[in-house]
């Protein structure tokens, strides 16, 4: 009866190790198959259990001594890959990595030490023996160890401990939901190291540990790729749902309210026992709400605290089957994130200064009543521009101007009617949409003739000039409506008495013009189309003794265009300054072609070539490249040039006199001319305006003044230049007056270089 006990539990254990081997290939497979990062450590370790569990198998099944003798070499060199597949795992599995390469060398370096020293116990039998005892009436061989084989099993055991550390650690500063599974797989590894280490002491035969090892590396198999700890997810679910700033409300299938959380009770002043006034108290944020099973929805509600805005989302639950089990509802209090939304919508639509809308939000408006408009209505789009404001600025300081713009706004204000907008384009500029037959023109001029500011003891009438474009092309882009309104704007430039003007196809034709001839310029003087005119100047004898150089433009479509047709226009645009620049070059080859002549040849300076250009670099390049005498080149520049930037341009011009060039004031009595100016400008030649002339010989008066101008300019070493003679009379009056130098139609009309020295230089 023994022997067969005996062979019964022999072949008990020797198919529940096989099933063990068999399920460790099947899940190291699925291990190694699998995305998850611990995936191929997890599979290597449940591959090296297999050689120690067959080895284990072969000792306890067999009745002879090879079959056992070869089963303890499987078991115990598979140990050693087993220990170490283990150990990889563990610091994936626990996320740690080695402290250093040289551990991890080191450890392999002694598993393979010593799996080399159990192999060479085939021929020295150095480390165990075996032998044969009587089990159940049958034989058993089981291990006898020696010094090498109790070391191999203090290396084993080192890595055993310092796997159980690990774990140990993680399970004591991990979260709750990792802890478990660390937790899980600690104790059962102690379990087993407990089981093994007691057949170890006892050498109780039928040694059955490696059950143990084939357990565990089921389980982290199951807790490393499939364990989820959902009554754990649960619970913690329940405390973060109870703890959310959100409030929350859970519903069962027939609509009754099972569950709130502490914010769900304050939202709707109940207690936890009031489930069933739930629905009640939550209609006020359902209006509107759809009928789905699962929607989303913005509410404003009144309440004692004023207006709230609600964000709600409503999920319904269902069972793995479809079937419904409930619903919940999150109700957020979306208050302060709509108010700043608001705030900042407010701060993007309307323009902090004033209050007006700003650019973006004006065009966006204008497009809105435009596609709402009906199909005879009329708009007037209206560009308005305060005149002169950086003058405001400079002289009042910007808090006046800030001033200035708030008072424009409320004026506007007064200005639109119900059904129009305006707001606020940039800088001093702004923008109105008004029904046509709202917008009355005369009232308008009224209300701006008078418009002044006041601050204190400071008051300041502002002028401000509005272009009105009569909208009736709905398809045109905002911008370019604006950009036809500017222009009716511009062409009130200056004017004092009218302050509203209307856009009209001439303006149109005038901006188609000056948008052609822009594109123009650069080909014009590059084929040479601009050419100089000269008008020559004489001395108090009649002789020529220069000319000054006009810009004429002889256009291959629009024949001779004399310069009012488009100096203006580059003026404006800043595009003078390249005119300018070619013109300078033209007088500076003439002359270098009148280089044994005693001639000069005076050339025009715009205020605006000092903004795009060092003038006087370029100027002085221009006479060195032609080799000119400085002193042949006369600059001239206008009043104008002297109104802003003043001591710089006074350092300019000095830089040019003391260069050799003579520098020329040409205009000198049409515009802001001031003694002041004759005291501190560096200037050789004044160019007195004609405007004295024409009235010289009835005016007693601008005879006098004239006179006096003329001797004040020689007793400052200025030379007097009267341009617009017409008449000997003329002449002789100013030749008696002590004028030096002439220019005029009575000498000769500005004139092709050609015809100049056919006149003038022929002899």
């Amino acid at each position: 009866m023994a022997w067969v006990f005996g062979m019964t539990i022999r072949l008990g254990f020797s198919l529940i190790f096989m099933v063990l081997s068999v399920a460790l290939a099947v899940c190291g497979a699925v291990a190694l198959r699998s995305k998850k990062e611990i995936g191929v450590p997890l599979g290597r370790m449940l591959f090296c259990l297999i050689p120690p569990v067959v080895g284990n198998l072969l000792i306890i099944a067999s009745a002879t001594e090879l079959p056992a003798t070869i089963g303890c070499y499987l078991y115990y060199v598979g140990i050693n890959f087993t220990v170490f597949g283990l150990l990889r795992y563990t610091l994936t599995y626990c996320k740690v990595d080695w402290v250093s390469d040289r551990l991890r060398v080191f450890v392999l370096s002694l598993l393979g030490l010593d799996i080399l020293q159990l192999l060479c116990n085939i021929f020295f039998h150095h480390a165990f023996g075996i032998e044969r005892i009587e089990l159940y009436g049958r034989p058993y061989y089981r291990m006898v160890p020696y010094l090498p084989q109790n070391l191999h099993r203090v290396l084993v055991y080192s890595l055993l401990f310092a796997v159980v550390a690990v774990f140990f650690t993680k399970m004591l500063h991990s979260s709750r939901i990792h802890a478990r599974r660390y937790a899980v797989i600690f104790f059962t590894l102690v379990v087993v190291i407990l089981w093994c280490t007691f057949y170890v002491v006892s050498r109780t035969p039928l040694d059955r540990s490696m059950i143990g090892y084939a357990f565990f590396g089921l389980m982290a198999f199951y807790f490393s790729l499939y364990y989820k700890p959902v009554r754990l997810l649960n619970r913690i679910m329940v405390d973060i749902s109870a703890e959310l700033p959100d409030a929350l409300y859970f519903f069962d299938d027939a609509g009754t309210c099972i569950w709130m959380n502490k914010e769900g009770m304050q939202l709707l002043r109940l207690s936890a026992g009031d489930l069933d006034a739930v629905p009640e108290r939550l209609k006020p944020y359902l209006a509107g709400s759809q009928e789905t099973d699962n929607w989303t929805s913005d509410v404003e509600v009144e309440n004692e605290k004023g207006k709230r805005y609600y964000h709600l989302e409503r999920r319904t639950i269902r069972d793995g089957r479809g079937r419904i089990d409930g619903a919940f509802l999150n109700v957020r209090d979306d208050t302060q994130a709509r108010l700043k939304l608001m705030q900042e919508e407010q701060r993007a639509r309307h323009d902090e200064l004033t209050g007006l809308f700003t650019r973006p939000y004006l065009y966006h408006r204008i497009r809105e009543l435009m596609a709402g408009a009906g199909r005879g209505e009329v708009y007037d789009l209206v560009f308005a521009n305060v005149s002169g404001f950086k003058l405001v600025n400079d002289i009042f300081g910007t808090a006046f101007g800030d001033k200035v713009l708030q008072k424009i706004a409320a004026l506007l204000g007064e200005i639109v009617p119900a059904g129009g907008v305006y707001g606020r384009l940039g800088g001093d500029t702004f923008g109105l949409f008004v029904p046509d037959r709202a917008f009355d023109a005369e009232r308008v001029e009224a209300l701006l003739k008078d418009f002044t500011v006041s601050a204190g003891d400071v008051e300041y009438h502002v002028l401000i000039h509005m272009g009105a474009y009569e909208v009736r092309e709905r398809g045109l882009d905002v911008s370019v409506m604006f950009d036809r309104a500017r222009i009716a704007c511009a062409s009130l430039q200056n004017d004092y008495h009218t302050h509203v003007a209307r856009y009209d196809d001439a303006m149109r034709v005038n901006m188609v013009w000056e948008q052609q001839i822009t594109g123009e310029l650069h080909n014009a003087i590059k084929t040479r189309q601009i050419i100089p005119y000269l008008q020559p100047l004489v001395d108090v004898s009649g002789r020529v003794v220069g000319a000054e150089a006009l810009v004429r433009w002889n256009h291959p479509e629009h024949g001779f265009l004399a310069p009012y047709r488009f100096v203006p226009i580059f003026e404006r645009n800043g595009m003078i300054a390249e005119l300018d620049r070619y013109m300078w070059r033209c007088a500076c080859e003439q002359l270098a072609e009148w280089r044994d002549r005693d001639l000069f040849i005076s050339v025009n300076i715009s205020p605006k070539d000092f903004y795009f250009m060092d003038v006087a670099a370029e100027i002085k390049a221009l006479t060195r490249e032609y080799d000119v005498d400085p002193a042949r080149l006369c600059i001239e520049i206008t009043e104008g040039v002297m109104i802003s930037d003043v001591e710089n341009k006074i350092r300019i011009l000095d830089d040019l006199r003391d260069a050799g060039f003579v520098v020329e004031m040409d205009d000198f009595g049409s515009g802001y001319s001031s003694l002041n100016m004759l005291k501190n400008m560096p200037i050789d030649v004044i160019k007195i305006d004609m405007v004295f002339l024409r009235n010289a010989e009835d005016d007693v008066k601008s005879g006098k003044i004239l006179q006096n101008i003329i001797h004040m300019s020689t007793d400052l070493n200025i030379v007097p230049l009267t341009e617009g003679v017409e008449t000997k009379k003329q002449y002789d009056d100013l030749t008696q007056m002590g004028c030096k130098l002439f220019q005029g139609y009575y000498f000769a009309k500005p004139m092709p270089v050609g015809d100049f020295e056919a006149h003038y230089l022929a002899a």
